[in-house]
């Protein structure tokens, strides 16, 4: 058994060590919002925060998020960035088929929790490693503007 805190709440899962993260969020704790996408860390799909930093859980063991705090989607939106991020993501229609939006969503939040008011570098930074195929990254700025905005106003 491995003791993880995921989303505020202490759970264990019976699953061996080696184990992505992805899997044991998907399969053993039903959270599905994660997405599998490229399985080698280079799409961004899979991204959950560990203590607040993005992370790829296709390739992180369950053994390395023992004992670490794992935000996946599903809880996002109690953060006031995520709060901020998933209306901005509403308002600029930025899901086309929605695939890498939670990878997106999570690298966006991370973003705006370390960074209140990220320069357009800062946020193409920030969102290199998550490809959207469907080509969205002009509306993904732009909610990311717009999320910076309404955080700065205390929305």
């Amino acid at each position: 058994m491995i003791s993880l805190t995921v989303n505020g709440k202490a759970v264990q899962v019976d699953a061996d060590p080696d184990m992505p993260l992805l899997w044991a969020l998907r399969e053993n704790l039903q959270l599905t919002g994660t997405k599998f996408g490229c399985g080698m860390a280079l799409c961004g799909a899979c991204t959950v925060h560990l203590d607040g930093q993005p992370t790829r859980s296709c390739q992180t063991p369950l053994s390395a998020a023992a004992g670490r705090k794992i935000t996946t989607i599903e809880a996002i939106g109690a953060t006031p960035a995520g709060k901020a991020v998933q209306a901005a993501w509403i308002a600029h229609d930025v899901p086309q088929c929605g695939y890498c939006q939670s990878g997106q969503v999570m690298s966006a939040c991370a973003l705006l929790a370390k960074n209140r008011k990220p320069s357009a570098a800062d946020i193409d930074s920030a969102m290199a490693g998550n490809i959207c195929r469907c080509g969205t990254y002009n509306q993904i700025r732009a909610a990311i503007q717009d999320a910076s905005a309404a955080l700065a106003k205390g929305a």
